[in-house]
């Protein structure tokens, strides 16, 4: 097929795997049983990463930690001013260490060296922005309960919180949560995924470094079963914040629910992008085709579904495929590659099962539906693909595939295209492409998602808050938001004078 594939030299791989352990309260640990696993770069096949394997008694350790460091008043009681002064630095240190986060990281994703390192100097701004809202939080007062009253709405820190990360974006996603626990006041136990474990340890030494005291964040190494599982239940825990599936998502909920601490979850999408006629058609092909291969397909906010006028959808689809065949996948290590391997080869087989059911359910493959080989490596591939002739009832239209896989779907009216973009579990993101700013408006407001982009796709900043509704989730991160999520509301009312009356009458 005719693509766009960057071969690989093998040039730039480290000499020796990156070592890491846990980091619990402000030192590093080996575990308790000397358990290790390895990370192999889904690309080149060589070991990127030996790391220590928790277990219960690291993430009890980690949780008490946590505990005693919030209960201590170390880091919950001091200013707004003094904890943003540490999160600055912290931001400073991450934007010094870029491309040493940015290897391993493209090793133990498969992503391009050039996104990881956007990822990575990006991350840098969250914890920024996270340090200046350390000094805003505040509540409201109430001067009209009468002479005698006097009340006051206060914002504190909520406590503990379980922060777990998954492998597709480990270091960005960690920093839409760990920086805005921090500015709130908590203390954070954090458990990356076991396939993308170093830079959350790679971080620990940041923290250090910035003069974090201890135990106001501990990172525990290893897998759900049991350091997740632990940190979900656990009585000394006051929150869990999780990033992942939405099945892993609903279990959280569910060992959560044990002790009835606060979860706040960001789960799946099925994401359309909506096409209208009168759209700037080049401009949204474009998006397009970024929207489904970012990342390999391997993301919440995936514009895997378009939904393309009927009159259009066929020149329209023609484009895509165009484009399509120009996006240079291949090795991760290349700057010029923009889309690399996929995580685990039973991921790739999930993917692949996707797109041979929807081919027997009656669709058409308009590009790819293969295994991509890449010159010089033996790692996991696939193919740019795009699936024609979908209907809404389609697995491939309804489940998220996560992967660089693009169904195609029409519609004939506004009401037809609302029905197609609700009619899904998820609620995360959705776009809507025209130059009738009264299209625009309609199709946003009546969208079910977290996030409506309007003649673009997956631009975000710091400010703007994201989440989604449906099974896509539930709280919000980043912005000001993302901050009041780590925030419990406690109400002081205060009497002034002895003005109260005897409820008893002394005889």
């Amino acid at each position: 097929m005719d693509m766009t594939v960057i071969p690989s030299t093998r040039t730039g791989l480290p000499t020796e795997p990156f070592i890491g352990r846990h980091f619990i309260n402000g030192a590093w640990r080996d575990s308790a049983d000397g358990a290790t696993f390895e990370r192999i770069a889904p690309s080149h096949g060589v070991v990127v990463s030996r790391s220590a394997r928790g277990g219960e008694a690291e993430a009890e350790a980690a949780i008490k930690a946590a505990r005693a460091a919030f209960d201590s008043g170390v880091w919950s009681r001091i200013s707004g001013k003094a904890r943003g002064e540490v999160l600055l630095r912290v931001a400073d240190l991450i934007a010094a260490n870029v491309d040493r986060f940015a290897l391993i990281e493209t090793l133990e994703t498969g992503k391009p060296i050039t996104q990881a390192r956007n990822e990575i100097s990006g991350a840098a701004d969250l914890w920024r922005y996270a340090a200046a809202l350390a000094r805003t939080t505040k509540g409201d007062s109430h001067n009209t309960l009468g002479e005698d009253i006097l009340g006051v709405v206060i914002k504190e820190p909520i406590g503990v919180v379980s922060v777990i990360t998954p492998w597709n974006f480990p270091f960005w996603i960690l920093s839409q949560k760990l920086p805005f626990a921090l500015a709130a006041g908590c203390t954070c136990v954090v458990k990356p995924s076991e396939m993308t474990p170093s830079t959350t340890a790679m971080l620990g030494e940041l923290l250090n470094e910035a003069g974090l005291p201890a135990g106001v964040v501990n990172i525990v190494l290893g897998y759900g079963q049991p350091v997740g599982a632990t940190m979900a239940a656990h009585r000394l825990v006051d929150m869990v914040t999780f990033t992942g599936s939405t099945a892993v998502g609903k279990a959280i909920s569910a060992a959560a629910s044990g002790t009835l601490k606060k979860v706040a979850l960001e789960l799946g999408g099925k994401n359309p992008q909506v096409i209208f006629p009168d759209a700037d058609l080049e401009s949204a092909a474009d998006a397009v085709v970024f929207g489904v291969y970012f990342n390999a397909g391997e993301c919440c906010n995936s514009g895997s579904r378009i939904i393309v006028h009927e009159d259009i959808a066929e020149a329209f689809t023609a484009r895509v495929i165009e484009l399509s065949r120009q996006v240079a996948f291949g090795d991760p290590l290349d700057p010029r590659t923009q889309v690399g391997a996929i995580v685990t080869p039973q991921h790739q087989d999930k993917i692949d099962g996707y797109v041979r059911a929807a081919v027997a359910a009656g669709a058409r493959l308009g590009l790819g539906g293969e295994r991509l080989s890449v010159p010089g490596l033996n790692g996991d591939f696939y193919q740019p693909t795009v699936v024609t002739g979908v209907t809404p009832d389609m697995a491939i239209a309804r489940e998220e595939v996560f992967g660089p896989v693009l169904s195609v779907l029409t519609f004939r009216t506004m009401d037809d295209a609302i029905a197609i973009t609700n009619d899904a579990a998820y609620g995360l993101s959705a776009g809507v492409w025209s130059e009738n700013v009264h299209t625009v408006l309609e199709f946003s407001r009546r969208a079910q998602a977290g996030t409506v982009w309007s003649n673009t796709w997956m631009d975000g900043f710091p400010e703007l808050t994201f989440g989604g509704v449906k099974e896509s989730g539930q709280g919000r991160e980043i912005g000001s938001y993302g901050l009041e999520e780590f925030l419990e509301v406690k109400s002081l009312v205060m009497r002034i004078g002895r003005t109260r009356a005897p409820w008893v009458n002394a005889r």
